[in-house]
């Protein structure tokens, strides 16, 4: 297979990854006119952990379940939670094509992270994309002009809490295994919308519960397509075709959810977008970033109820390698 047919390969197996993901998100906002997102969480985690679990029984690597920073993994999988209670609320609350382009901030906010967490140097050039894209999200939020409610402050706090979780994952990568870095977040959310379900529970119809476990099943499923696609493309272009989700928003919102969009969220959106796009192209350019922080996180926002695309490749990876050198006669 040549370059460039494996490149479309990969950007075309991306486009289905985030379609499939922002079908994901549209029943995450369905459910969450009716139910907790304490509750959303415990049941799609329910309905997500079996599938992970049978993935994870692959792994050919030695070694135990025991975090070698477990200060780390404690931080990191509370910062998941919160990332994902604030993430259901945001889409429950607000119109997707709100809520999108406040997540599609996150690329900026991991790049602008990256130089105190990473001592990363963010040049001129990037520097002035991270400007223009928060100013597009002041555009999308419009304080002073526009209601901002809780829903909005939800999705910032995602965006920020995503960011930072993103930078200790590149921290921690190397040094923990990929199983620690994937169970351990979901043990988290499942825990805790757990303990918080008899206070918050309504008794789902059947119907219902379909959904949820389509909703896990369609967030587990994004993720397959998604690594198929880092195999065969690099992750500025896979990174880029994140922003097609936008496009399912506005399909979802207008068809499901009857929401319209005003010409100052689609402006803003076009900012934050572009910033995003012109910062992974960036990072793809020779001797001009050090860490690569977004494209080496594979940095597209989730709502953390299954494993990173990062941590999922990296599993891999590590699995293949020790069968190679099991399967080594020298």
């Amino acid at each position: 297979m040549s370059s460039r047919t494996s490149t479309l390969n990969g950007a075309l197996l991306a486009l289905l990854s985030f379609a499939i993901y922002a079908t994901s998100d549209a029943i995450v906002k369905y459910m969450g006119a009716s139910y907790s997102p304490f509750q959303n969480i415990f049941f799609s985690g329910l309905f997500g952990f079996p599938l992970v679990a049978i993935m994870l029984m692959t792994d050919r690597s030695e070694g135990n379940l025991i975090p070698r920073k477990p200060a780390m993994t404690l931080l990191r999988s509370a910062l998941v939670v919160v990332n994902a209670i604030c993430g259901f609320y945001a889409f429950a609350t607000l119109p997707m094509s709100e809520a999108y382009p406040i997540f599609f901030a996150s690329p900026l906010l991991i790049t602008l992270f990256a130089i105190p967490m990473l001592g990363e140097r963010v040049g001129l050039h990037r520097g002035l994309a991270i400007v223009v894209g928060l100013l597009g999200v002041l555009v999308v939020l419009r304080p002073g002009q526009s209601h901002l409610g809780l829903g909005h402050l939800a999705a910032i706090a995602a965006a920020v809490i995503f960011a930072v979780n993103s930078v200790l994952v590149r921290i921690t990568g190397q040094s923990e295994r990929s199983v620690v870095i994937m169970l351990y977040p979901m043990i988290a959310n499942t825990v805790v919308s757990g303990l918080a379900l008899p206070f918050v529970y309504q008794p789902l119809p059947l119907a219902h519960l379909g959904l949820l476990a389509a909703m896990a099943t369609l967030s587990f499923l994004g993720g397959v397509i998604a690594i198929a696609a880092y195999r065969r493309a690099q992750a500025a272009i896979v990174g880029t075709m994140q922003y097609s989700q936008i496009i399912w928003a506005s399909i979802f919102g207008a068809v499901i959810f009857h929401e319209k969009s005003d010409v100052w969220t689609l402006v803003g959106t076009v900012i934050i977008i572009a910033s995003g796009i012109y910062i992974v192209l960036r990072e793809g350019t020779p001797a001009v970033s050090n860490t690569k922080p977004v494209t080496e996180a594979r940095a597209e926002f989730d709502l953390g109820l299954q494993p990173r695309s990062s941590a999922w490749l990296k599993f891999f990876d590590s699995s293949k390698a020790k069968a190679g050198e099991r399967n080594d006669p020298s």
